[in-house]
């Protein structure tokens, strides 16, 4: 249930009348979990711009940027500037997320790929399928649709 689902029961709680006396007196309705999730939005959606600005970025194995990445050292680097610090391997990551399903997955989360519990490969989330990444050795960091069903999600908190 997200923090907009839970208006409704709290207006129920405090009485309509009283949230809408607060709306038009110009005052706010305080909503728990509300301004954490903004804050994660637009720490995602800064990280997601960060590494579509490394379009190109050669791979290097170990890399953190600013100017070659492997893939985990491309969601460090692009977290870190937009104000989060991760962990600095795939798996690593992956476990200091909070993993969510696939349906419910937002761009900036983090996709990992897994073989069984073996997290391999970590991207940032763009939407429609796709992920910002670093590949592999002798790629760009690039926007590529995701290939395979063996991947988890991970939203940064």
């Amino acid at each position: 249930m997200t923090a907009l689902n839970r208006v409704p029961s709290l207006m129920a709680r405090a009485g309509t009348a009283s949230a809408l006396t607060i709306a038009a007196m110009g005052g706010s309705i305080v909503v728990p979990g509300l301004a954490s999730e903004a804050s994660a939005a637009t720490t995602a959606t800064k990280a997601l711009q960060i590494a579509a600005s490394k379009k190109g970025a050669p791979y290097q194995w170990g890399a953190t940027g600013p100017r070659r990445f492997d893939c985990s050292g491309l969601t460090l680097y692009s977290f870190k500037k937009a104000g989060k610090k991760l962990p600095r391997t795939a798996a690593q990551q992956y476990n200091k997320t909070r993993h969510i399903p696939a349906g419910s997955r937002k761009a900036g989360d983090l996709v990992f790929f897994h073989s069984g519990s073996n997290v391999y490969h970590v991207g940032i989330y763009a939407g429609k399928n796709k992920i910002w990444h670093a590949p592999k050795t002798g790629d760009v960091v690039r926007l590529q649709k995701i290939w395979t069903k063996s991947v988890w999600y991970g939203r940064v908190s």
